[in-house]
C-alpha cells in the first residue's frame, strides 16, 4: 500500500513538473513575443544612410531654397531641419555646413547639441519610473525622508528645502531663481566660496545653492531653474542606482531605436563620430575652461561644463532621431507613444502661473521646447495639426535666446508649402531590420 502511494505521488510530483514547465514555457512565449513586439514597433532606421540626396528631387526645390535663405539670412554655420507629419518623417535636409574648416556640409544624420530640449527628455524619464512605481511627483526631494538624503545634502540654510518635491523641479517652481547668475554656469564663484579646484561637480552646485536660502517657498511660484533639472538628475540616478545617461539610454532612446544620442563632451577635440563643430558669434567672450586648465576659450569649446549639464541641456542627437522621440511623447496616436496617456497630459498642462513639464510652452495649438547654449540653438515644436517640426543649429547667432522664436514664425510660413507635396516616409528608409 505505501509503496502504490509512493509511486502515485512521484507521478503527481512529475505531472506538476511537466504541467508547470508547459505553463512557464507559454507564459515565457507571450513575454517573449509581447518584448518583442513592443521593441519593434518603432522603425529601426539606420540614420547615416539618410543624406541630403533624398530631398534633391525638384518638388523640394521652393522649400529647400527657403530653408537656404533663412541660414543665410541668419549667419548660421550649419543647420538641420526635420519635418513629420502625422506620425510619418517627410522631410529632413542639413543646410551649411557641419564643419567649416573641413568644408563637411551638414547632413540629416549629423548630431548636435540641443540645449534645453534635454529637459524634455529628463521630464520623460521621470514620468516612466512614476509609471514604474518607482517614485511619485509628490516625493520630497531633500531632507532626511527625501529622496537625497545623503550627508552633504542635510546641511541646508532653509529648512523650506524639506517641501521640495519632484513635480516642483519639473515645473520650475523649487524655490530657487537666476537673479543673480544661474547656478549651474558661475563655476568659479561656486569653487571659490566651496574652497575647491575646478573643475567642480554636480554635487557641489547643489551643495552651494542649499547652503542660500530659496528665493521663494517651493509651489509658490515659478522661474526657469535649470538648477532643478540638475537635481531631478541626481533624484533619477539615486532611484535607479545608476547614471543618468544610461538609463535615458536603455529605457527611453533604446526601446525607440535611437542609437546615436548621447550626453555631449565638453571639449571640441572629443566630438562624436558625425557630431557638428560649433561656432559663436565673431565677437564671442572667450572665458577660463571649466576645469580651469586654460585660461582663454570659447564657452563652446570647453568653457562650459556642458556635459555635466546633463539633465538640464547635455544631450547630443540627430534631427531625424529627435523627431522621432518627440513623436513618441505627444499623445497622438498616428505614432505610438512610450508613455501612457496619463502621463503625455501631465507634461502637457498648460498654467497661467508654471510651466509644463520638460516642454517650454504649451499654446497654440504648440507643444513648444527650445534650446539655446552658446554655440547651439534648437527648438522642437508638436503642433495640432499634425505637423512636428525640428531645427538644430551648431552655432547661436546674436539673437540668442530669442531666436527659437524667429525660427517658429518662420517654420510657420513655411510648412503650409508641404501640404501639396508627395511623401515618402523617410523613417522607413533603408530600415536596418525588419519590424
Amino acid at each position: 500500500m505505501s509503496k502504490h502511494i509512493k509511486v502515485l505521488s512521484i507521478s503527481v510530483i512529475i505531472v506538476f513538473v511537466v504541467v508547470g514547465f508547459v505553463a512557464f514555457r507559454d507564459k515565457s512565449e507571450v513575454a517573449i513575443k509581447s518584448v518583442v513586439k513592443k521593441k519593434n514597433i518603432y522603425p529601426n532606421l539606420n540614420t547615416t544612410i539618410i543624406s541630403n540626396k533624398l530631398t534633391d528631387s525638384s518638388q523640394f526645390d521652393l522649400v529647400n531654397k527657403s530653408f537656404e535663405q533663412f541660414v543665410t539670412k541668419w549667419g548660421l554655420t550649419g543647420a538641420s531641419i526635420a519635418i513629420a507629419k502625422d506620425g510619418k518623417l517627410i522631410y529632413t535636409r542639413g543646410f551649411g555646413y557641419a564643419n567649416k574648416e573641413d568644408k563637411q556640409r551638414m547632413q540629416p544624420y549629423n548630431t548636435m547639441r540641443v540645449a534645453s530640449v534635454s529637459k524634455l527628455i529628463t521630464a520623460t524619464a521621470i514620468m516612466k519610473l512614476v509609471e514604474d512605481g518607482k517614485l511619485t511627483l509628490d516625493d520630497k526631494v531633500f531632507g532626511t525622508n527625501g529622496i537625497l538624503n545623503d550627508t552633504i545634502f542635510l546641511k541646508y540654510k532653509d529648512k523650506r528645502v524639506e517641501d521640495i518635491t519632484v513635480y516642483n523641479l519639473l515645473n520650475h517652481s523649487a524655490g530657487w531663481r537666476s537673479r543673480w547668475g544661474d547656478h549651474m554656469f558661475i563655476k568659479e564663484v561656486i569653487a571659490k566660496e566651496l574652497g575647491k579646484e575646478l573643475p567642480i561637480s554636480l554635487n557641489d552646485i547643489v551643495v552651494f545653492a542649499l547652503s542660500k536660502k530659496l528665493h521663494f517657498t517651493p509651489g509658490s511660484g515659478s522661474s526657469y531653474s535649470n538648477l532643478g533639472y540638475g537635481v531631478l538628475q541626481l533624484v533619477i540616478e539615486r532611484v535607479t542606482k545608476g547614471s543618468y545617461e544610461e538609463y535615458i539610454k536603455t529605457n527611453i532612446f533604446e526601446p525607440l531605436n535611437i542609437y546615436d544620442a548621447h550626453l555631449s563632451e565638453n571639449w571640441d577635440s572629443l566630438r562624436y563620430s558625425n557630431e557638428a563643430r560649433y561656432y559663436e558669434v565673431p565677437e564671442a567672450e572667450l572665458i577660463m575652461a571649466y576645469d580651469g586648465s586654460v585660461d582663454k576659450v570659447l564657452k563652446s569649446r570647453g568653457g562650459n561644463d556642458v556635459k555635466m549639464l546633463g539633465a538640464a541641456g547635455g544631450w547630443i542627437i540627430s534631427s531625424i532621431n529627435l523627431t522621432k522621440f518627440i513623436l513618441a511623447i505627444d499623445g497622438d496616436d498616428s505614432f505610438p507613444d512610450i508613455i501612457s496617456k496619463k502621463s503625455v497630459a501631465t507634461m502637457a498642462v498648460a498654467d497661467e502661473k508654471f510651466q509644463p513639464l520638460g516642454w517650454r510652452w504649451v499654446m497654440h495649438g504648440k507643444l513648444w521646447r527650445s534650446g539655446s547654449l552658446a554655440g547651439t540653438t534648437a527648438l522642437a515644436v508638436s503642433r495640432s495639426d499634425g505637423y512636428t517640426y525640428i531645427f538644430i543649429s551648431n552655432c547661436s547667432p546674436w539673437k540668442g535666446a530669442r531666436f527659437p522664436y524667429i525660427i517658429d514664425r518662420f517654420m510657420d510660413k513655411t510648412l503650409p508649402k508641404f501640404d501639396k507635396l508627395h511623401f515618402n516616409d523617410l523613417f522607413y528608409y533603408g530600415i536596418a531590420s525588419k519590424n
